[in-house]
């Protein structure tokens, strides 16, 4: 199964368009994530990581909703440990 998870990007730290990357949050733990597929994304911006990829921009209700939904099933704190 393949699940991707909502981050909210913190800043953006390469802006080439093939290596474009930034710090993204997840619930206070950072990651550095390829932002490459979203060139639309900002910092603040909300968005679906998928093995390191960004790859959807969503909005922060959305977010709240999927985070919601990991958390009622236990799940986040399992990610969080995969992270």
């Amino acid at each position: 199964m393949c699940l991707a998870v909502p981050g909210k990007i913190e800043s953006i730290d390469n802006e080439d368009p093939i290596f474009r990357t930034g710090k993204v949050s997840f619930g206070g733990i950072l990651k550095t994530v390829n932002l490459a597929c979203v060139p639309e994304a900002q910092t603040g911006d909300y968005v679906l990581i998928h093995a390191g990829f960004a790859i959807n921009v969503i909005d922060e209700e959305e977010a709240a909703k999927t985070l919601e939904c990991l958390n009622e099933i236990g799940g986040i704190e399992e990610i969080k440990t995969l992270l």
